[in-house]
């Protein structure tokens, strides 16, 4: 099966190309298409990264190809990586509305494309953010199943691998999911965390010291005080605003960790690649497993008594079609307030950055 990645030369989509290269995510076999933009600077850079890929992968590289026009971008799965970035100087402020302003046009242009000559099978993958934004935005042109952002698989194995960190283990051993918005607006599911190898008794044990007292009521402020602390260090001493992440509980740490990374100037684009050749292996695999996501809900999920309409980040059951259903358990009372009320603040967001209305 064949692979598109738009906005291959950014530092995302360099990543992506190589992850999917190197991990024969993409086989020998298969075709893996480098999107560019004709008249900028990446269409240039789109040849010279084929020609890089090649070098660098000669043995068992697939056909690779370019597209510099939104209308030749043909592939069963399509990694949309292209538009503009969070600057890592964090005294240049872009906010979610200035990034959405900037993305929407981008996202249109894909869609529209898509929609107008594609197969009507093609599944995306969206990385660009707002990814709620870009979800949205695909989902209306292409159907909703088709079209998964990844902030929340990102956002997931963050959290385990936090989790794993305090307990000495892989983080293979540990599942449990992030759900919401990608970023700040993220809602760790302490429910429904599993540890191999632990019963549910001893799980409940861990659960309880690596969380704390602490509910979800206050997460939002821990976030925005550790934020602005690390920040502060960072400053002055980076290495102890690093050593500082460390002092704070799992489910922080999974969202200010990668805030002090992208701002230290080494920003993530590892980690995003490879959660996002994760979700393109999962669909190109064939078999349905479960993930988390970001898609545009029509009432699959209920949350205190209200049908959830929007984009919201969820599990899901993911396979080659796409996305067939949300996987979630009852939640504690304070993730469901949570996730609810993330939920509606998406909507707000994405409904004021379509109708041109700063939200």
């Amino acid at each position: 099966m064949d692979v598109a990645v738009l906005g291959a030369t950014g530092d995302v989509g360099r990543a992506v190309c190589a992850n999917l290269i190197e991990k024969r995510v993409v086989r020998s076999t298969s075709r893996l298409q480098l999107v560019g933009r004709v008249g900028g600077p990446s269409e240039l850079a789109t040849h010279g990264l084929r020609a890089d890929l090649i070098d660098a992968y000669d043995e068992h590289a697939p056909f690779i190809d370019v597209a510099t026009t939104p209308d030749d971008v043909v592939a069963d799965v399509i990694v949309l990586a292209a538009g503009a970035t969070v600057p890592v100087d964090p005294s240049q402020v872009i906010d979610r509305d200035l990034l959405a302003q900037r993305n929407l046009a981008t996202f249109r242009e894909y869609a529209e494309a898509l929609a107008a000559g594609g197969t009507g099978q093609e599944v995306v993958i969206v990385v660009s953010n707002p990814v709620e934004l870009g979800v949205a935005v695909l989902a209306e042109r292409l159907g909703r199943h088709r079209v998964i952002g990844m902030g929340s698989w990102l956002d997931t194995l963050r959290f385990r691998r936090e989790i794993a960190a305090d307990l000495g283990i892989h983080r293979q051993r540990v599942s449990g999911f992030v759900a919401g918005q990608h970023g700040d607006g993220a809602v760790p599911l302490w429910s429904t965390v599993r540890i191999r190898g632990f019963d549910g008794g001893e799980r409940a044990a861990v659960v309880r010291t690596l969380r704390g007292e602490r509910t979800l009521d206050t997460f939002a402020a821990e976030v925005a005080a550790a934020k602005s602390e690390l920040a502060a260090a960072g400053r002055t001493d980076p290495g102890s605003a690093f050593a500082m992440v460390d002092t704070l509980r799992p489910g922080v740490r999974g969202v200010v960790r990668p805030y002090l990374t992208h701002t230290s100037g080494a920003k993530t684009s590892h980690a995003t690649a490879a959660a996002t050749v994760d979700l393109v292996d999962t669909v190109l695999d064939g078999r349905e497993i479960v993930v988390a996501g970001q898609v545009a809900l029509d009432g699959e999920l209920e949350l205190d008594g209200t049908s959830v309409q929007g984009v919201l980040g969820v599990p899901l059951v993911v396979g080659p079609d796409g996305w067939s259903r949300v996987l979630l358990d009852d939640l504690a009372p304070d993730e469901a307030r949570r996730l609810l009320a993330i939920s509606r603040q998406i909507r707000s967001s994405v409904d004021g950055w379509l109708s041109g209305v700063r939200a």
